[in-house]
C-alpha cells in the first residue's frame, strides 16, 4: 500500500474529526463570542481539507470568506446584540434536532449512488474535465483553466457568491447604523 496515501487518508479522517468535535462544540456552547471563534476554527479546518484534497482555490475561498469574512461580519453582530443565546424550550430543541436529522439522512441517500472519490471512471473524469482542459483556452482564452472555470463557465455561481457576501455586509452594516440611531437618540433627548 502506498505510504503517501494512507497519510493523505489519515489526514482526512483527523481533519473530520476534528471539524466534528468543533461542530459538537459550537452546539453545546451558549455563549455566542465562543461560537463565533469556534466556526473560524470550523472553517479554517474545512480549507485545511480542501488542501487536503488538493482544491486550493477552494481552500482559499474558504478561509478568506469563512474564517474571516464571516467571523468579522459575526462578531459585528456580537457588538449590537447579546453574547448569550436565550434559553431554547425543549420542544422548539427537539423539532430542530428531528429536522437536521432528516436533512442529514437526505444528505446521506442522496450520496449513497455517488462514484468513490478519485474514481478514473466517474462521469466528470468523462466528460466535463476533458472538455475544460481541452477546450478552456479556445473557448475563454485564459491560460490559467481554474481561472477560466470560476470566471466563465461557473460565472453565474461566483457572481451569486459574491451577492451573497454584499448581502451579508450590507446587513450588518444596516444593523450598526441602527444601533448608533438609537443611541443617538436616547443620549440626544436627555441632554440640555
Amino acid at each position: 500500500m502506498n505510504v503517501e496515501i494512507v497519510t493523505s487518508d489519515l489526514l482526512n479522517v483527523a481533519t473530520l474529526v476534528i471539524m466534528g468535535i468543533t461542530g459538537l462544540a459550537i452546539a453545546r456552547i451558549r455563549n455566542l463570542f465562543a461560537v463565533v471563534m469556534l466556526s473560524g476554527i470550523y472553517s479554517l479546518m474545512g480549507a485545511t481539507l480542501y488542501v487536503i484534497l488538493d482544491a486550493v482555490d477552494v481552500a482559499f475561498t474558504e478561509a478568506a470568506v469563512g474564517a474571516g469574512a464571516s467571523t468579522v461580519l459575526m462578531i459585528g453582530t456580537l457588538a449590537l446584540t447579546s453574547d448569550r443565546e436565550k434559553a431554547t424550550p425543549n420542544a422548539r430543541a427537539i423539532k430542530g434536532l428531528f429536522v437536521c436529522t432528516l436533512i442529514f439522512a437526505a444528505l446521506v441517500y442522496g450520496s449513497i449512488d455517488m462514484p468513490l472519490y478519485g474514481d478514473p471512471s466517474a462521469p466528470v473524469h468523462n466528460h466535463v474535465a476533458p472538455r475544460y482542459l481541452g477546450e478552456s483556452m479556445g473557448e475563454i482564452g485564459l491560460p490559467n483553466v481554474v481561472t477560466s472555470v470560476l470566471a466563465s463557465y461557473r460565472g453565474y455561481d461566483t457572481m451569486g457568491e459574491t451577492f451573497v457576501i454584499f448581502t451579508a455586509a450590507v446587513g450588518v452594516l444596516t444593523l450598526i447604523g441602527r444601533a448608533r440611531r438609537k443611541k443617538g437618540g436616547k443620549d440626544g433627548g436627555s441632554g440640555s
